[in-house]
């Protein structure tokens, strides 16, 4: 469970090369030290509480069925399987943008047969089932960060800069102000999408919050580290760092081997990313469907190994579709559509603290009442400035996106019986 928290949070640092021009080196350490404390670890205790006192097959579909009914339950599971649309799609496209270190010159067709090939193969594992899919993610996570930890080791001796000059850059527009803080978010963010397994995890009540506080100091760390390397290194001036940027980095740090290595741990990680998203959104039209709020061929399960294989590979076909845009296009609109469904939770999480205090909790967020608001309005506010400064075209992009829960209600919702069925699977 450890290993799927951090793929459907982090994966490593590959993808967040972007926050350098946006934020300057110093607001991006800065951000990358106070995000987790601000964002994730609120989030991941709200989350723990609840699947402690409903650790049902669904998660937060569940939890906010009990708090809201059947409509926001169902726009909950909606937007997120919609965002998983853009946000598991990242994958194969940043799988790409990495493999481009071994051979630049990729044309457009042998780009959409490296991406078709990367879905086939994660999506295969992800229907033999969840135990092999959990196996894997274990030896991913650590062949993901090996690499990391030799550039952060061989770095160290090669420091001639400060890492945190300069603080901020001049001139920077809303547009880049949107794109850095998108992609703080998303690499801090999905400490709620492995509550979609609670039903097919072991001890689910104790289970899903010691994984969530084992990863978050450690990816926190394959952030910090890395980066904080890079940048004192001063391989590359930090307005030149883009998308794919860390493994020609590790290769200025520490030659060809360093360079390789990390290209191949930022392979390995969008494999992990992609296949551990998989296995967790793929639970959200199977349980929409098991709930006849969905088309019911969405909720076969397979014979032989008992996954919902129909919903796992209608996501991956669908993310196979979106995989055609680029890292910078989907980043933003994935964290704009990402908020919205996370101020649901949020909202369902303080809503049965007060509605419903004599819910059986086998753990309970620390600080009362006080820190349950905490964990609510911290959160809440990077939502809100992610989609204040997503810029008009994303923003017009999620409300359409938003609308669209609505509309499926009515065409496949509203006769279901998402409202019954709130004990455990």
């Amino acid at each position: 469970m450890a290993a799927i928290f951090f793929f459907n949070v982090s994966g490593g640092p590959y993808g967040i090369e972007d926050m350098v021009p946006a934020f300057g080196p110093g607001m991006t350490l800065a951000l990358l030290l106070l995000t987790p404390l601000f964002w994730s670890l609120p989030v991941a205790l709200a989350m723990s509480e609840l699947a402690a006192a409903l650790p049902d097959e669904g998660g937060y579909v569940t939890w906010t069925r009990r708090a809201f009914g059947p409509f926001w339950a169902f726009q909950v599971g909606w937007w997120s399987w919609i965002d998983s649309f853009v946000d598991v799609a990242v994958y194969p496209a940043l799988f790409v943008e990495y493999a481009r270190f071994w051979y630049p010159a990729v044309t457009p067709g042998e780009r959409w047969l490296l991406v078709v090939g990367f879905i086939v193969v994660l999506t295969a594992l992800n229907v033999v089932g969840v135990r092999p899919t959990g196996r894997a993610a274990v030896v991913l996570a650590v062949a993901a960060l090996l690499p990391i930890a030799a550039l952060a080791l061989v770095g160290l001796g090669t420091a001639r800069v400060s890492p945190w000059t300069p603080l901020v850059p001049e001139g920077q527009g809303i547009e880049a102000l949107g794109l850095g803080l998108a992609v703080v978010m998303w690499n801090y963010s999905g400490w709620d999408t492995p509550a979609t397994v609670l039903g097919e995890t072991r001890a689910p009540e104790r289970t899903f919050r010691l994984a969530a506080l084992l990863a978050l100091p450690v990816l926190t760390a394959s952030y910090v580290a890395p980066v904080g390397v890079a940048l004192a290194s001063g391989a590359i001036e930090w307005h030149a760092w883009t998308t794919g940027a860390l493994p020609v980095i590790a290769r200025r740090i520490g030659g060809d081997w360093l360079g390789h290595a990390v290209a191949a741990g930022a392979v390995v990680g969008t494999a992990g990313l992609f296949m551990s998203l998989l296995l967790t959104n793929s639970r959200l039209p199977y349980v929409l469907a098991r709930d006849r709020a969905m088309p019911a061929w969405l909720g076969v399960v397979h014979r032989r190994f008992g996954t919902p294989w129909a919903a796992v590979v209608a996501s991956a076909a669908l993310y196979a579709i979106f995989a055609v845009f680029s890292f910078k296009e989907l980043i933003v609109l994935n964290v704009w559509l990402y908020s919205l469904s996370l101020l649901v939770e949020l909202a369902a999480f303080l809503w049965l603290r007060v509605h419903e205090p004599d819910l059986p909790r086998p753990w309970r967020m620390p600080g009362g009442f006080g820190g349950a608001v905490a964990a609510v309005v911290f959160p809440a506010l990077f939502t809100l400035a992610a989609l204040a400064t997503a810029g008009w075209l994303n923003t017009l992009a999620g409300v359409v996106a938003a609308l669209t829960g609505p509309v499926a209600w009515r065409a496949f919702g509203r006769r279901g019986r998402l409202g019954v069925g709130e004990g455990r699977t």
